[in-house]
């Protein structure tokens, strides 16, 4: 018996939609039967004959008179057959109904294995459905690569009818994804994934195109199927987000050339304006003429920094800052900033002091320009906002059992901080006061650049404070490649006793922290009163000059109140020191420079004699560097090579001034034709050479002039580097192609002096 699902829906007479596809159809199998319907009846009707035959039979016998025994047997003989007869015709029924049973139970198993596999296939179509409705390819490839089966969204992809794929190969279509050799996966599994590009009429497609590999153990046969996603959409994303990072990274370069280019463009007038200014100070001037010229360095300066600034910003910003490690000494970058930063203290009027633990370091590996610059940062802001009191710098170690740090603390008595600006203030561009009507100007850049600054060499930066009462400034770095300072200097006072008198707090804390650091004892007074009874057991008294006559009268009425067996010596700032002579003879045996170097206050303080052992700070004035040359003395011959009029007067002036002999050209080929050129009647002992110049840059002329001395073995000329670049990569180049120092832009007519009588003296 047949049944099909498509016959009856006919015969119900709906009309059926011509476009719509037949469902497939189901048959139900009916079992033919295990024995032919007639032959159970026919053996039935032989049976019953021959049963009948015997017992008639067994009558005919007995009425014949044959003996009993045959009528009997017969008789037994029809009933055994009855007997196995109807057992027979028990068993055919029970048999009959065990093969109904079996045939229902047979034709139930195989309607349930028709539902399973018509469910089957119907999950199947719905599964082919859905990755269809989803959009991916899958395909199923044989061993060699041949198409086995792919499914109609990838048929629509390429163009080709569904039936066509079986047989074919990708790349006959145009796609290119090889095969895994079989060695990948002779035992396992082997799961693959590219990113695979097809060609279409709309343009470029991009696949994820994700392939399992596996090898069936039992036939051997081997099996690829891949699954593919459409991550076109994310490609052109990614490209995209390429195209505008090299866009911003290209806006970011441009950026940082054009504020490194109208940096150098600044800094080259600044340096006229600045030099002149320094040169017009040593002339005979009118008191208001000072003013106004010393108004036009303070302006000069300020712009400067501002500059600085920016550019240091900027090279930040463009990811282009990166540390450059290298042994430095702490104390002696603290020392120098200390000194450098000193005029601007003294010209408000307030204290500047530096204290360094003994057990900090002698040497440490860091960048010394970042840390310079974060230090000038943080010790000038500070400077800039206390109006009274001071600044106090102190450094320390910060030594666990896993970390070892440097830390330097930067302390003021200025106006301090209120709580929600002490984060705000290391952010770009932010102040304390961002009003209108601040007192304090500036770009807000200093503690952020010096935050990242700090950041970059791993270390960290802090602040506290309370409004009112001054701010503390903390930063850390780590102490690499520690040297350790020598041991016997934390108990090198040990036995000493000192006295100091000074007003100035702060540099008095200092100069007391320092001498307490190193075993001593110190008392400090702001009076003769107040100092007056710590004069027994005193070794050495400290007088702050400012409070001392021409005269000496301080000194004597101490050494009236006890201090008559005590060594004086007097603190001076750089304006007393026309007066040292005056002190001399006052009865004081030598003097320290404010603020008081540490270094050099231990020097003094061990001496048995001050006086003799103390190392006094040079004077102001400049002597003139001499060489011998003949019976006589003279200045030496200095070459400037400067495009720009003003630089090149300015270091003219500074020179002769200072007693050298100079001649200028204006560009590279002159230079190099003025210190190689065979008519030349004297060598010159110094070149002064700056980097971009006109027909031949500063670079090409170094490199021609140490050719020629190489042909000619003649002696290395030194040659310094003006430059308005004060990049760490540029001074490196410059070195790198021969040149012996770099001199930054603007040039300080002292520091342009000491390097050109460096190189002679080196």
């Amino acid at each position: 018996m047949i049944a099909e699902s498509g016959s009856q829906q006919a015969d119900t007479g709906e009309d059926v939609d011509a476009a719509t596809p037949p469902a497939p159809t189901r048959r139900f199998v009916a079992a033919p039967p295990l024995v032919p319907e007639s032959e159970p009846a026919r053996h039935e009707g032989l049976q019953f004959l021959t049963f009948v035959a015997i017992v008639v039979l067994a009558g005919l016998t007995h009425l014949t008179g044959a003996p009993i025994f045959i009528s009997v047997g017969l008789l037994a003989t029809g009933l055994a057959g009855l007997a196995m007869y109807l057992r027979t015709r028990r068993s055919e029924h029970r048999t009959a109904a065990l093969l109904d049973e079996t045939t229902a139970r047979s034709r139930a198993e195989i309607e349930t294995l028709a539902d399973r596999m018509w469910e089957m296939q119907e999950s199947e179509e719905r599964f082919r459905g859905l990755i269809d409705a989803l959009g991916d390819l899958v395909i199923h490839r044989d061993r060699d690569g041949y198409i086995v089966y792919a499914n109609k969204v990838f048929a629509d992809l390429v163009e080709t009818d569904q039936r066509l794929l079986a047989g074919k190969t990708l790349a006959e279509l145009g796609i290119d994804v090889g095969i895994v050799p079989d060695a990948a996966f002779s035992d396992h599994e082997c799961l693959s994934s590219t990113d695979v590009v097809i060609r279409t009429p709309s343009g470029p497609r991009w696949f994820s195109w994700i392939e399992l590999s596996v090898r069936d153990k039992d036939s051997g046969a081997v099996s690829h199927r891949a699954i593919a996603r459409d991550i076109t959409a994310r490609k052109r994303a990614e490209s995209s987000l390429i195209t505008a990072r090299e866009r911003a990274e290209y806006a970011s370069q441009a950026k940082s050339r054009f504020l490194a280019t109208v940096s150098h463009e600044i800094r080259t007038p600044m340096n006229g304006i600045m030099g002149m200014a320094r040169l017009l100070a040593d002339t005979s001037l009118s008191p208001e003429q000072q003013t106004y010229v010393g108004a036009i360095s303070t302006s000069a300066s300020a712009l400067l920094a501002l500059i600085e600034d920016l550019l240091d910003y900027s090279k930040i910003e463009a990811g282009r800052f990166d540390p450059e490690p290298q042994p430095m000494s702490v104390r002696e970058i603290a020392d120098n900033i200390i000194e450098l930063l000193a005029a601007r203290a003294f010209a408000k009027n307030i204290g500047l002091g530096c204290h360094v633990e003994p057990d900090v370091p002698q040497l440490i590996t860091a960048d010394p320009g970042k840390v310079r610059q974060v230090l000038l940062n943080l010790i000038g802001n500070a400077i800039k906002f206390t109006d009274s009191g001071g600044v106090l710098v102190s450094i320390a170690r910060a030594r666990t059992q896993t970390t070892d740090r440097i830390c330097f603390t930067i302390a003021d008595t200025g106006p301090g901080l209120r709580d929600e600006d002490m984060e705000r203030i290391f952010e770009e561009f932010e102040q304390a006061d961002g009003t209108s009507t601040r007192a304090h100007g500036g770009a807000g850049l200093g503690l952020a650049i010096s935050k990242r600054l700090v950041i970059a060499m791993g270390g960290a930066i802090s602040v506290s404070s309370r409004l009112g009462q001054g701010s503390e400034f903390v930063f850390e770095i780590p102490a690499i490649s520690a040297t350790e300072a020598p041991q016997n200097r934390q108990n090198a006072l040990s036995g000493r006793r000192a006295v100091i008198l000074s007003k100035n707090a702060v540099e008095a804390d200092a100069i007391a922290r320092t001498i307490r650091a190193n075993g001593g004892a110190v008392d400090v007074a702001t009076t003769a009163a107040q100092a007056a009874p710590f004069a027994a057991g005193c070794d050495v008294l400290l007088v702050d000059a400012a409070m001392e006559e021409s005269d000496g009268r301080l000194l004597k009425r101490l050494r009236q109140s006890g201090f008559a067996d005590c060594e004086a010596i007097t603190l001076i700032a750089p304006t007393d020191r026309g007066m040292l002579g005056e002190f001399r003879a006052s009865g004081y045996a030598t003097f320290l420079a404010r603020p008081v170097r540490g270094g050099t206050l231990l020097r003094v303080l061990l001496s048995s004699n001050a006086a003799a052992l103390a190392q006094p700070q040079p004077e102001t004035h400049r002597t003139p560097a001499l060489r011998a040359v003949g019976n006589r003395q003279q200045g030496l011959s200095v070459l400037i090579a400067e495009d720009n009029d003003i630089n090149a007067m300015l270091a003219r002036a500074t020179l002769l001034k200072a007693g050298h002999r100079v001649k200028v050209v204006g560009n590279g080929k002159a230079a190099v034709e003025a210190v190689t050129g065979a008519g030349r009647k004297h060598r010159f002992d110094v070149v002064l050479m700056d980097l971009h110049m006109p027909v031949m840059d500063g670079l090409d002329a170094i490199a021609a002039i140490r050719r020629h001395e190489e042909e000619t073995s003649a002696p290395p000329v030194p040659i310094m580097v003006l430059s308005a670049d004060s990049q760490e990569k540029t001074r490196h180049a410059v070195l790198a192609h021969g040149a012996s120092g770099f001199v930054t832009k603007p040039l300080d007519p002292d520091a342009l002096v000491t390097a050109v009588e460096g190189q002679v003296a080196a």
